[in-house]
């Protein structure tokens, strides 16, 4: 379970920095490139990635991924800037039901009960999360961007469940690959921003972009751990993971950050942890 908590850490911290962002001034855009430096250096530390077998184009999906990595980076910086890290989470842990329903309408999956009713209370609990009593006539797009990160988060995880099926390429090769593309196309954007908007690069966003980095990494290499310690039980660590976000986001935006929320967003919020429950619970009692 260590690995467990430690992802789930990894992963709030990402958005706590994100939150921080804004308030010291750093650039997002500047801090999400070097976090790719970052994560290809750890990649090739830890993964050891078998870079022989890069010997022809990358597949489709390994280039939409590391074109999209980035672009989704930034919508997420902006949704934590704009409507915070609490509804920002539970929108991230909530596009889990895309890739249910691909698994349902472009895989064939068959679904049970349970995973329809977590479906369905998975959707009020979006409503009822983001939902705000009075919307400034300023600030009325905010909704945007946690539409936007529910649905990139979405696409993402079932770009790379396509990709983690994919053999004529090691899983950490691909991923190895991902992160090199993601950087290349935020430093494609940085260079236009340097010479068309006339920014100044600051070595305060490198260093906060390879903090970012590695912690965006320790997610992903704690939650890969945690699936490999616990292999008979995945269903768990999908679950741990997801509520654990959820609770620890919720936690640190109300209390730290003193994020208003309304009765209305908590019950949301408990409808959110009820609705990855059941679906997880629908998991294990399929592969019964």
């Amino acid at each position: 379970m260590i690995y467990i908590f430690l992802s789930i850490s990894c992963s709030v911290t990402v958005a706590v920095l994100l939150k921080l962002a804004k308030r010291y001034n750093i650039n997002v855009l500047q801090a999400v490139m070097w976090n790719y430096l970052a994560a290809i250096i750890l990649s090739i530390l830890f993964f050891k990635p078998e870079l022989k077998a890069i010997t022809t184009v990358p597949n489709p999906i390994i280039i939409v991924l590391g074109v999209l990595l980035p672009l989704l980076f930034l919508i997420l910086a902006a949704s934590v800037r704009n409507i915070g890290i609490v509804k920002t989470d539970i929108a991230q842990r909530l596009s889990l039901f895309i890739p249910i329903l691909a698994a349902l309408f472009i895989f064939g999956e068959k679904f049970n009960n349970l995973r329809v009713a977590g479906l369905a209370i998975g959707f009020i609990a979006i409503f009822l999360t983001l939902l705000k009593k009075t919307v400034k006539r300023d600030d009325s797009y905010a909704y945007l961007y946690p539409a936007l990160v529910f649905a990139g988060f979405g696409l993402v995880d079932v770009l790379f469940k396509q990709l983690a099926v994919d053999l004529s390429i090691p899983y950490t090769t691909a991923l190895l690959l991902v992160f090199f593309i993601a950087f290349i196309v935020a430093l494609i954007i940085l260079g236009y921003t340097v010479v068309i908007k006339k920014q100044k690069i600051q070595l305060v966003n490198f260093a906060c972009g390879i903090v970012l980095g590695c912690f965006n990494f320790g997610n992903i290499l704690f939650y890969m751990k945690a699936h490999r310690s616990m292999t008979n039980s995945p269903s768990i660590v999908f679950a741990a993971m997801n509520m654990g976000v959820i609770i620890l986001g919720s936690l640190v935006g109300i209390i730290i950050f003193k994020e208003k929320v309304t009765r209305l967003n908590y019950i949301g919020i408990t409808l959110a942890l009820v609705a990855i429950l059941l679906i997880t619970l629908s998991q294990q009692y399929a592969v019964r």
